[in-house]
């Protein structure tokens, strides 16, 4: 072969070089995810995984992100807030990630920003409630699940027609339960409603009779009731044994009706769930079409139906991340950061776009996500009669 013959084919290659696949040689993005895949709340943690690996497959199915494929590295915090702090570093440190999505619990969050403040990284939280997560004044969290004076707001309208007239409450003994528990009080007292009984309960306790007992003493109407699927179950079939006689009301969002109708069966009758996706009712979903598809690709899956309620979280973690890299035009922490603040997209819950929330100079981002309630009635999930269209 002459000279001139193996310039042209090197010409020829240098070409088909440029026309490669854009991102097909360029290292993925990489996105951490903290989540409590063992431990007391586990069932939850692998929902939202597995919500967070849809919008991952999905995003790759359409070119990634600038042509660079989304990688999701995951860590276990066991249900456990020093785990959370360490599963933080381990992804800044170790694995060099850029934002992270995480951690569920909000004693499990507020262990880990520390570390974030620290390495100067973003975070997308994606179900913890406490107040305090935003109020604490860390520049690098942004919150898309409501905290629970939201929640609390949002059922405000709703307390004449549950008829709640005295109220008492059991909870998880975590930032979670206790700051439900203050901001639900609060609410309600407001309304009018007397408060009695304040009880609480460890993440791992499987019997909760002696809380029931003191609560059944009270003579109230209504038990407002915090905690993780697993413990709820349990705490209605002891109420059932015990006769409570009491309207339940469950906050949080992680309550899985359709897990409870399972598991609790006739216990769970009657009651009412505030929840942030309805995959019963896709359709009356603020983006009726992307509901629908997420139900659909969750059983495509094989995943249990009862997951739904917390996999569209991790779901709409990971987009609200994926639409930050977007607009930062870069995988830098900072850029990320900063592009959070200009995000503005339509989640599986709904609109998703975040305000100051905290300290001024150190605030966090706060998103106003969609609020449900639902009620279990007949052995099914239903709206209630003051929700349901005539």
């Amino acid at each position: 072969m002459g000279k001139r013959s193996i310039v042209l084919v090197a010409l020829v290659l240098v070409a088909l070089a440029a026309l490669t696949v854009p991102g097909a040689s360029q290292a993925p993005l990489k996105i951490g995810v903290i989540q409590p895949l063992s431990g007391p709340v586990a069932a939850s943690g692998n929902y939202i995984r597995m919500g967070a690996e849809i919008a991952r497959d999905w995003i790759n199915a359409r070119g990634g992100i600038a042509g660079r494929k989304v990688d999701l590295l995951i860590e276990d915090n066991k249900s456990d807030p020093k785990e959370a702090a360490s599963a933080a570093e381990k992804l800044i440190v170790r694995d060099k990630v850029p934002v992270i999505m995480g951690a569920w619990g909000s004693s499990m969050t507020l262990a880990a920003m520390p570390k974030l403040e620290e390495y100067g990284v973003p975070m997308v939280v994606e179900t913890s409630s406490a107040a305090s997560i935003t109020k604490r004044g860390n520049p690098w969290i942004f919150r898309i699940s409501p905290p629970s004076e939201m929640e609390a707001l949002g059922l405000e309208q709703y307390v004449d027609k549950l008829g709640v007239k005295r109220v008492d409450f059991l909870a998880v003994n975590t930032d979670w339960g206790r700051g439900a528990i203050s901001a639900f009080g609060d609410m309600l007292q407001k309304k009018g409603a007397a408060v009695g009984a304040k009880e609480f309960m460890d993440q791992s306790a499987t019997d909760m009779n002696a809380q029931l007992t003191k609560i059944k003493a009270t003579g109230g109407d209504t038990l407002f009731l915090t905690t993780a699927v697993e413990q709820i179950t349990l705490v209605m079939k002891q109420a059932q044994e015990q006769r409570l006689g009491r309207k339940i009301v469950t906050t949080g969002g992680s309550s899985s009706p359709t897990q409870l109708i399972k598991q609790a069966g006739a216990a769970a009758e009657g009651s009412y769930h505030i929840v942030f996706f309805m995959p019963w009712f896709p359709e009356a979903m603020p983006d009726g079409k992307l509901a629908r598809a997420f139900v659909d690709e969750w059983a495509k899956r094989g995943h249990p139906f009862e997951g739904l309620t917390e996999g569209f979280r991790g779901h709409d973690g990971i987009a609200t991340i994926a639409e930050a890299i977007k607009v930062a035009g870069k995988d830098e922490a900072a850029a990320i950061r900063d592009a959070l603040w200009k995000v503005s997209l339509m989640g599986v819950n709904g609109p998703i776009k975040f305000e100051k929330d905290g300290p001024a100079g150190k605030e966090s981002g706060q998103s106003k996500p969609s609020i449900f309630v639902v009620q279990i009635r007949d052995g099914k999930v239903a709206l209630p009669d003051f929700l349901a269209k005539k």
